[in-house]
């Protein structure tokens, strides 16, 4: 897999039908191992492991509905009253993070209302925070640690 700018984690693999899985702790699961999915178990656990958010309320593969369309957001936040506080999307460490990026996650965003949106392809990591009396966005320097959101 790509190198990326995440810690190291205690990686769960398995080989399946000639497939190489990962295993995911969110969904308690094994699921193809890809590039975005390296980026994904790397990231949740660095969020776990070392910025104190709590795995109950995180959540992978977020299914939305929009009339008959289905969206599908990478990683969801919550807060304790499952309400969604952080939007999480992921690349795979080649893909650039463009302004596309940023307006899939604003489309989910219009449908969830989270204060926090991330982007990661595992090598850069930008996260902003809802402005409400501005109502746009304004970007941190870093990923806010669980206690300071």
């Amino acid at each position: 897999m790509n190198r990326i700018n995440l810690p190291p984690f205690a990686i769960k693999f398995r080989e399946t039908g000639g497939k190489r899985q990962i295993f995911d702790f969110l969904r308690r699961r094994y699921v193809t191992l890809t590039p975005e999915e390296w980026v994904r178990q790397h990231f949740v656990h660095f969020l776990v492991e070392h910025l104190g958010y709590p795995q109950g309320l995180l959540a992978n593969e977020v299914e939305l509905h929009v009339g008959d369309k289905k969206l599908r957001c990478d990683s969801v936040l919550y807060n304790k009253d499952m309400q969604p506080r952080m939007i999480i999307e992921y690349k795979s460490p080649v893909v650039e993070l463009t302004q596309h990026v940023f307006d899939q996650i604003g489309a989910y965003n219009t449908l969830l209302q989270a204060d926090y949106l991330v982007v990661s392809n595992g090598v850069d990591h930008f996260c902003c925070c809802r402005s409400q009396e501005e109502g746009g966005y304004s970007f941190l320097k870093e990923i806010p640690h669980y206690k300071d959101l």
